[in-house]
């Protein structure tokens, strides 16, 4: 389903704001619906800034090793809205289908009249609907925006909270400062479930600490109660339960060394009878789409010069840009090759914050638009930015033609190409390559 169902369309015209924090509506809608979150399966709730999709991503796919029915729920979808919703199966889980995804619209439509209600709001309670009906062993449930008036938390007993790394974003919703964002972040918290904190900034995590402090909850913080680094090609997690020596991960990045070692925390204190072997294979078989993805297929790649790397990532912040200018250093300390940025950006994000980063790294930037979305910068101000931070910068229709550009510059060495700055940039280039998420 690549666009709303018809009932969504007619549902998100009854709330004049996109976003709209609050619970009330939530509650009210759920109460119509039957109360489906009093009917899900245990449920991890994860909340954060960077890596919450990845946290995700490795917790299922261990789980799922392991034999366990997941559900999970993620947000933005990048291609087809039917990627936010997974449903639990015996082949290990399937995306929802076009005709189960407009019956629950069509039962959050008729629950919910003409009161008004928000996009994520509608869709969240539908997904509810639909994993109330279908049976699972656990729920993998991602926060949209902040926290604690997110439209997920109207969760009372969570099998675990976590909170990934938090940095400054939506600060227009959730404060300015990061200790007022963690506070919005640490909303989900609930009396006497356990809780996960990745490696946070110290004003972070004080304000994280405080807040579970407040309510009873003693955490499992990264660095004191569990710890997860990389030796030579493994990945070595440790914590109170004992040692774990583990395959390193197939999502690329140190910074997956982290989101590894959070989803391990949060299974081991959800989930203490797990077996070793489902951690070792989790690590190798978690996929995570436009989260540093190496395009080795597609109609998009045979554009790219011949024998280039093509990464492509839905990293849109600062901490994002840092995480991912990290990862290409540590690329380019193996090959060393040229490294091209194809860059966009919603107007809402840091576009300036993003591209420091890559200062002294790229040789060139290229930026090009968003397609269909009228609210991202254009490419000549994102070359303007990059001038100004002295990089090497032009603009491109999109993405197709920068590539072909590219291969008619470029012979030996060939480049390495990223492509990032949204995740709706990495869903039209999913789309456009042809390989969509499963």
């Amino acid at each position: 389903m690549s666009a709303p169902d018809p009932i969504l369309d007619r549902l998100l015209h009854l709330h004049p704001k996109k976003i709209d924090l609050s619970l009330d509506r939530m509650k009210r809608l759920l109460a119509a619906l039957g109360d489906p979150q009093k009917k899900l399966p245990p449920v991890i709730h994860v909340a954060g800034t960077n890596g919450k999709g990845s946290t995700i991503a490795f917790m299922r796919a261990i789980l799922e090793v392991a034999g366990l029915g997941v559900h999970v729920y993620t947000s933005p979808h990048l291609v087809r809205f039917n990627e936010r919703v997974r449903l639990a199966d015996c082949s290990g889980g399937k995306l929802v289908s076009d005709e189960a995804l407009s019956a629950a619209f069509e039962a959050v439509g008729a629950a919910n009249g003409d009161a008004p209600i928000t996009f994520f709001e509608a869709t969240t309670a539908a997904a509810f609907k639909l994993f109330s009906e279908h049976p699972a062993d656990v729920l993998l449930l991602e926060v949209g925006l902040g926290g604690r008036l997110d439209a997920t938390n109207v969760i009372d007993a969570p099998a675990c909270s976590v909170i990934t790394p938090i940095s400054r974003d939506h600060v227009e919703f959730l404060g300015d400062t990061l200790e007022a964002i963690a506070t919005e972040k640490a909303g989900i918290l609930k009396r006497r479930a356990p809780a996960v904190f990745a490696g946070q900034d110290d004003a972070a995590q004080a304000a994280l600490e405080k807040a579970a402090a407040r309510l009873g909850v003693t955490p499992l913080v990264w660095g004191q109660d569990y710890l997860c680094r990389r030796e030579a090609d493994r990945l070595i997690y440790q914590d109170s339960f004992g040692l774990l020596d583990l395959p390193s991960p197939t999502l690329f990045g140190a910074h997956q060394t982290g989101n590894a070692g959070v989803a391990i925390a949060a299974l081991r204190a959800a989930f203490p009878g797990l077996s070793d072997q489902a951690f070792e294979h989790g690590m190798v078989a978690a996929n995570w789409p436009a989260r540093l993805q190496n395009l080795h297929g597609g109609r998009l790649a045979t554009l790219a010069p011949a024998n280039a790397e093509l990464w492509l990532d839905g990293g849109h912040n600062e901490a994002g840009a840092k995480a991912l200018a990290k990862a290409m250093a540590e690329r380019d300390a193996i090959t060393p090759l040229p490294l091209i940025l194809i860059f966009s950006s919603l107007k809402s994000k840091d576009a300036e914050g993003f591209l420091r980063q890559f200062i002294g790294m790229a040789t060139q930037v290229i930026a090009v638009p968003i397609h269909g979305d009228q609210a991202s910068w254009p490419p000549d101000e994102i070359v303007s930015i990059a001038e100004k931070l002295g990089l090497n910068a032009r603009a491109e229709a999109n993405v197709e033609r920068a590539l072909k550009c590219l291969s008619a510059t470029y012979g030996s060495p060939p480049p390495r190409i990223l492509i990032a700055g949204s995740l709706y940039l990495s869903g039209d280039v999913l789309a456009a390559n042809g390989t969509p998420p499963e």
